[in-house]
């Protein structure tokens, strides 16, 4: 049995099978033949021609230098918050040693592959569930530096680990899902308040622009009025005073005080015939039906403004002859006819 048990073929490493010593020997790109001779390790040949000694040496390990793609099976971890998960992944390796490959470790494969799951388990204890999810790539960079720690020895190289998927407790994913939902439901009626803010802000902005457009719409307004009542007043100076040049000129002539006596009569009249339109109180004097004397009483008050005026005018002028015969006497004659 013992005999057997020498006789039995090595363990072969991610190849079919060895190859045989015919003592001429073609070993293949990206491949390292460990060679034992008289059972001791003699050497690894190079990819390309080799010789051998038949029944002295003798292949023992084939190691493909390629990478190398294991399934990490499923597993249970138990997070920082006491959440069991059901996690599994893909270990990425190559083989950087053949010799220490190849006598370092019985079995690299499962070697590493029990590695990677103590890692995992080591490192999502270490992490709550939220960062579980959040923080995939800092855990897998994680795995892969535990692995090249303990795998250096063996001459294997962990190049990367990923994790394929991730099993949730139904309980907790219930949970999880209504913690979306409330988060969700969470923005929805921030972003609504934060709308509704805007839409009051914008509102309010535009009642503002509304009420200083409206001010200085009015003070326009107001500005542009008291310019034209200020150019009303002007024209209506100018005018007034034209019209008291011409009356001056008007009454520097001849006959002039005569039809300013004429005007000052009729307006007197026309003022008592207006008293009893505008007013149901009537103030009239002791004589209304005299209209000689009413006449007489307006000649009178226009006199009296006059005569200060006159007398400067005497002065300045020679005496006139007295005509009886005047235009005024004759108008005041024709009136006192007409009233009797």
């Amino acid at each position: 049995l013992k005999h057997v048990a020498r006789l039995a073929p090595a363990p072969c490493r991610w190849n079919s099978g060895l190859p045989m010593n015919i003592g001429v020997l073609f070993v293949p790109q990206q491949e390292a033949w460990v060679v034992e001779r008289m059972g001791k390790f003699h050497r690894i040949l190079e990819p390309g021609l080799n010789f051998l000694i038949p029944l002295l040496d003798r292949i023992r390990y084939v190691q493909s230098l390629k990478e190398i793609v294991i399934n990490v099976p499923e597993q249970s971890a138990v997070t920082l918050d006491n959440v069991t998960l059901q996690i599994d992944g893909v270990l990425y390796l190559r083989v950087m040693d053949p010799y220490k490959a190849s006598y370092g470790v019985e079995d690299p494969e499962y070697a590493v592959t029990q590695l990677a799951q103590t890692t995992m388990r080591s490192e999502l204890g270490k992490l709550s569930l939220d960062r579980v999810f959040r923080e995939r790539e800092s855990l897998n960079a994680s795995i892969v530096d535990a692995i090249n720690q303990a795998s250096d020895c063996w001459g294997i190289r962990c190049l990367r680990y990923e994790i394929k998927d991730i099993h949730v407790p139904p309980r907790v994913k219930e949970s999880m899902q209504m913690q979306v939902e409330a988060e969700r439901r969470k923005r929805a009626t921030v972003l609504e308040s934060e709308g509704t803010r805007e839409s009051a802000i914008n509102v309010a902005e535009g009642q503002k622009q509304a009420q200083i457009l409206a001010s200085e719409a009015e003070k326009a307004e107001q500005i542009n009025k008291a310019a034209g009542e200020a150019n009303a007043m002007l024209v209506k100076a100018r005018a007034k005073a034209e019209a008291i040049q011409l009356l001056a000129a008007a009454l520097a002539q001849q006959h002039g005080n005569a039809a300013a006596s004429l005007s000052v009569a009729e307006q007197y009249v026309n003022a008592f015939s207006k008293i009893a339109k505008d007013s149901n109180t009537v103030l009239l004097p002791a004589n209304t039906g005299d209209v000689t004397n009413m006449v007489a009483q307006a000649l009178g008050i226009y006199t009296t403004l006059t005569k200060p005026q006159a007398v400067k005018n005497q002065d300045e002028m020679p005496p006139a002859r007295e005509d009886s015969h005047s235009p005024a006497t004759e108008v005041l004659k024709a009136e006192q006819g007409s009233s009797s």
